[in-house]
């Protein structure tokens, strides 16, 4: 069973356009625009860091009103690993959030993983998954090929 989020978005031709305005929209505190960003159907699925697995729209949607809440969300998108197929893409990344407390200034990270499909209405956001992360996040490890070509 599907169901259509309250603001339909423009047709997106790329995960990469999503996933813009996917960090766009957090910046802004633009619930709308943020929740047309979802596929149309009911088993998305959001984690955010030390939270529950939330399914649905309407969880998702109850847990980013939360969070804009509390104020606008600088952060900034580092560090883009990719993974695409015809219909499907998985972005692996680091958000550097920069947070202004009493106490001044400071960044935290989050290890997020963003998942796309390709629907009907063009490429949508299935699941975002956010872990804490830390300042010092250690270099990549990134596996060299076996054979040269």
């Amino acid at each position: 069973m599907t169901r259509r989020p309250a603001h339909a978005a423009h047709l997106l031709s790329t995960p990469d356009e999503v996933e813009a305005q996917f960090y766009e929209a957090l910046r802004e505190g633009d619930l709308d625009k943020l929740m047309a960003l979802w596929a149309d159907d009911d088993e998305v699925v959001c984690v955010h860091p030390g939270g529950p697995r939330l399914v649905g729209h309407g969880a998702i949607r109850a847990a980013f009103e939360a969070i804009f809440a509390s104020g606008r969300i600088n952060l900034q998108v580092e560090r883009v690993r990719r993974v695409h197929s015809a219909d499907a893409a998985m972005h692996s990344l680091v958000e550097r959030v920069n947070i202004v407390t009493a106490e001044g200034a400071q960044v935290g990270h989050v290890l997020a993983t963003n998942v796309y499909l390709r629907t009907a209405q063009g490429w949508r956001l299935a699941a975002h998954h956010a872990s804490p992360g830390t300042a010092d996040e250690p270099p990549e490890i990134v596996e060299t090929p076996s054979v040269l070509h």
